[in-house]
């Protein structure tokens, strides 16, 4: 019978310890792409931070680059007295807030009488609610304009809920559908032998089975809702009504603004969505790793 015959120890190709193998040339220059990449998006970061919390003196001294000397508020006092910014930020929380709650119900409403409910010209449905999401926003501004007048809603924050309202469910609509169209058929026959209505089903089920998926959806309405500029600005005249995003634009166009006060109006604008997103991150992670179906 023939052996096996065994390499001596020299031949055999050992692998370093703790299962890592050597890095190629390749590897090096994904790593430094991602590196420069990242460098990129940190780096405005950093000018608004080290900015905000200088002196105008100091950063005519210094430059932009340098860390501050000594720790100065001023530009963050300017910012929050002039644009009343607790009021701004209430004004924000409360619009994304309702658009992001009433958004994901809405969605979850369609979405269940589309997937699962099965109704007729389901294809036709899902098409017109994804050509609603390509429609650019500067289409709507017109015809939006001259409604929300006639019906007394113009510079009225219902009037900014209403629009993103329609916009996020004709989002959330089009992703649910076809999520619910691939539900396990087996689950709601179950749930239907047991003598659930179709309400039951929708919210002893169907909810809560997806529920990661449309906290994801909450989450992104939320921040996406509060990165709006366009039809908050349009339709938000009034300064006590303006959320955080339309104030710091129209104070950018002011005489007396100065880069450090600019930078702190920057820096006050992110602190609320980046609390918010370490929030609600578990979630989230736990939300797009579960999928859409247990």
């Amino acid at each position: 019978m023939a052996t096996a015959m065994i390499p001596p120890a020299s031949a055999r190709k050992t692998r370093p310890r703790g299962g890592m193998t050597r890095r190629r040339g390749r590897d090096w220059v994904v790593i430094g792409l991602v590196a420069l990449g990242a460098l990129a998006i940190v780096a405005p970061f950093y000018l608004v931070l080290v900015n905000s919390f200088k002196s105008p003196v100091d950063y005519a001294t210094s430059g932009p680059l340098a860390l501050p000397q000594a720790l100065d508020f001023t530009g963050i006092g300017k910012f929050w007295e002039r644009v009343n910014f607790p009021e701004k930020v209430w004004n924000s929380v409360f619009i994304s807030g309702i658009v992001a709650v009433l958004a994901v119900l809405i969605s979850m409403l369609n979405a269940f009488a589309i997937g699962i409910g099965r109704v007729k010209g389901r294809t036709s449905i899902v098409l017109l609610f994804l050509l609603a999401n390509l429609l650019p926003q500067e289409a709507l501004l017109y015809p939006l304009y001259y409604m929300f007048k006639s019906v007394g809603l113009y510079d009225s924050v219902w009037a900014v809920i209403i629009i993103f309202v329609v916009i996020q469910a004709a989002f959330g609509t089009y992703l649910l559908s076809s999520v619910y169209g691939t539900f396990p058929k087996e689950v709601l026959e179950a749930a239907s032998l047991d003598g659930a209505s179709r309400w039951q089903i929708l919210w002893r089920v169907v909810f809560p089975i997806s529920r990661p998926t449309l906290s994801v959806l909450l989450i992104f309405f939320f921040i996406w809702t509060w990165n709006e500029f366009l039809i908050p600005l349009t339709f938000l005249a009034s300064n006590a009504n303006q959320t955080v995003p339309v104030a710091i634009s129209v104070l950018q166009g002011d005489r007396l603004m100065d880069v450090t006060t600019t930078s702190a109006s920057a820096l006050l604008g992110i602190i609320p969505t980046l609390i918010f997103f370490l929030i609600f991150q578990r979630t989230l992670t736990r939300g797009i790793t579960a999928g859409a179906v247990k």
